[in-house]
């Protein structure tokens, strides 16, 4: 006899297939990878094509022998997560690392769980976290921005912004230039406006709701607008922040996803929130410059807390309460 297994609440159905959703974030990933092409030459494309390609067949492996289930490859989440791994790693970092990268991100964060809807935290970022702790010379030794170039281990390598602040020195990229991408860093910390085309779109196809990037750069822009205006010279103006590292991907593209945030309005809130002030915590007084992928992981952490008391009011409850 077949049994129902039910989930703890609260439970939110949506309409969408998982393919056609990963497939939306895909192509909403476009604009930003083209960039990363662009600024960052042939080493972007090496590294982006060996993390998808790592992370598909390291999951092909495991359900083919490991597993022995059904192969699921072609739902679009394994890709997905290859180009948000490459997203967060350096354009110069050596191909090994990818792969190890990769299979952290699959092997560990994902499947060992279970599979796609069971993993806790984000597989790519336990795969960036996972190669910072490892290898932190390589993941932070940034190429400097050379558009189209054909260098890739070889390339010139530079300081990024958040990277300067934390020395003391001097931030000399424009904020002109950290909207462009003009500046070093991961691939996916190039061009703000690259990123924004791909929040637009996942918002008009309803991919995503508004609600986790904007409590996220809200939550950031008010933190350290404050800071900045009890000191301008110790701590970096909003806009800096907003523009430079990890936190437009982390806000748009990795905290969004679905299996490891909130899912009511209210929970995405104190989740996006919580991200925010963790983000300027980490890079203020933290031993990292950058500090998104730290504060989405301990969101995560705290998803299925905030999913068991922020539910969604059920229908008549209140009605019902009244006629006792």
């Amino acid at each position: 006899m077949e049994k129902l297994i039910i989930s703890p609440a609260p439970h939110i159905h949506g309409g969408d297939s998982v393919r056609k959703n990963m497939y939306g974030v895909l192509i909403a990933l476009i604009p930003a990878l083209l960039a990363s092409f662009y600024f960052f030459g042939i080493g972007a494309l090496i590294v982006t094509l060996t993390s998808v390609v790592a992370c598909v067949l390291f999951e092909y492996l495991i359900q083919r022998f490991i597993l022995k289930g059904n192969i699921t490859i072609f739902d679009g989440s394994a890709v997905l997560t290859g180009v948000l791994l490459a997203f967060n790693l350096p354009s110069n970092l050596p191909i090994w690392m990818v792969v190890i990268g990769a299979l952290v991100a699959i092997g560990i964060a994902k499947m060992s769980f279970g599979g796609l809807g069971n993993n806790p935290f984000n597989p790519a970022l336990i795969g960036r976290v996972f190669l910072l702790i490892s290898f932190p010379v390589a993941m932070t030794t940034w190429p400097v921005v050379e558009p189209l170039s054909m260098k890739y281990l070889d390339a010139e390598t530079g300081a990024t912004a958040l990277a300067a602040m934390k020395e003391g020195s001097a931030i000399t990229v424009s904020h002109l230039d950290m909207f462009l991408g003009k500046m070093g860093g991961s691939l996916g910390e190039v061009s703000a406006i690259a990123l924004l085309i791909g929040l637009a779109y996942m918002l008009i196809r309803k991919i995503i709701t508004w609600h986790i990037p904007v409590s996220i750069l809200l939550t950031v822009a008010v933190f350290s607008g404050i800071m900045h205006a009890i000191n301008p010279e110790m701590y970096i103006s909003p806009v800096t922040h907003l523009l430079t590292g990890g936190l437009m991907l982390g806000a748009i593209f990795m905290a969004t996803d679905y299996v490891t945030s909130p899912m009511t309005p209210k929970g995405m809130w104190i989740y996006g929130v919580g991200i925010g002030i963790l983000t300027v915590v980490i890079r203020t007084w933290g031993a990292y410059p950058e500090g998104v992928s730290f504060a989405i992981l301990i969101m995560n952490g705290f998803t299925p807390l905030i999913n068991f008391y922020i539910k969604p009011r059920r229908f008549g409850a209140k009605q019902l309460k009244n006629n006792k």
